[in-house]
C-alpha cells in the first residue's frame, strides 16, 4: 500500500511539472468545450480484489481548454464491480457499483500525448450491503493517454479511500468526444 500511494504521489507530482511547461501538442481548443463519452475496464485492487474480480463502467466527461495543451475535466458516470464466488461455495459475494463525480486537469506533454490527475467523490451503490450503504469515497485518479480531436485512450488507477475500506482499479478508458 505504500508503493501504491507513492506511486500516486510521484503521478500527480509529474502531471503538475508537465503541465505547467509549454508544450505545441494543440489537442485542446482554448476557449472551448468538448464532451465525450467513454467506456472503462479495470481490474481492482486493495480489498476489492477479494470480492470482485474485474469492473466496467461508462463515463460522461466535459473538458473546457484553458490554453491549447492545457485543460481543465469534469466527470461523472458510474462503475459496476463484478462479484467473485466465496470460496468453497457457488455463491457470489454481492456486487456493488460507485458514481464518481470529479474535477481536474489534463495537460499535453507532447502531439497527442497527456497526464491528467483527477479528484472528486464517489458515491457507492450496493446490492445488499457488502459494504454500508450511502458510502462516500475519496476519489483519486492519475492517468495517461493519447487523444485527437475525437479519440481519447487513457490508461487510469482510481483510489477510494474511506472509511477503513480503501480499493482501487487499474483500468483503461476509451472516449470519443466533440466540440460543444
Amino acid at each position: 500500500m505504500k508503493n501504491l500511494s507513492r506511486l500516486i504521489k510521484v503521478t500527480f507530482a509529474a502531471a503538475a511539472l508537465f503541465l505547467t511547461t509549454q508544450s505545441k501538442a494543440q489537442t485542446t481548443p482554448a476557449n472551448h468545450f468538448t464532451f465525450s463519452l467513454g467506456a472503462a475496464v479495470g481490474v481492482p485492487t486493495g480489498n476489492a480484489h477479494n470480492y470482485s474480480t474485474f469492473n466496467l463502467g461508462g463515463t460522461g466527461r466535459l473538458q473546457y481548454g484553458i490554453t491549447n495543451n492545457f485543460a481543465v475535466l469534469f466527470e461523472t458516470g458510474g462503475d459496476h464491480f463484478f462479484s467473485k464466488k466465496i470460496p468453497g461455495t457457488d455463491v457470489r459475494y454481492s456486487s456493488y457499483g460507485v458514481i464518481p463525480l470529479k474535477g481536474g486537469v489534463k495537460g499535453f506533454v507532447a502531439p497527442h500525448i497527456y497526464l491528467a490527475a483527477e479528484a472528486g467523490a464517489g458515491f457507492e451503490v450496493l446490492e445488499h450491503g457488502l459494504f454500508r450503504d450511502g458510502q462516500t469515497k475519496l476519489i483519486l485518479a492519475p492517468s495517461a493517454g493519447w487523444a485527437n480531436n475525437h479519440w481519447d485512450v487513457g490508461v487510469r488507477y482510481d483510489s477510494f479511500t474511506g472509511d477503513k475500506n480503501n480499493y482501487g482499479t487499474v483500468g483503461l478508458r476509451v472516449a470519443y468526444g466533440f466540440q460543444l
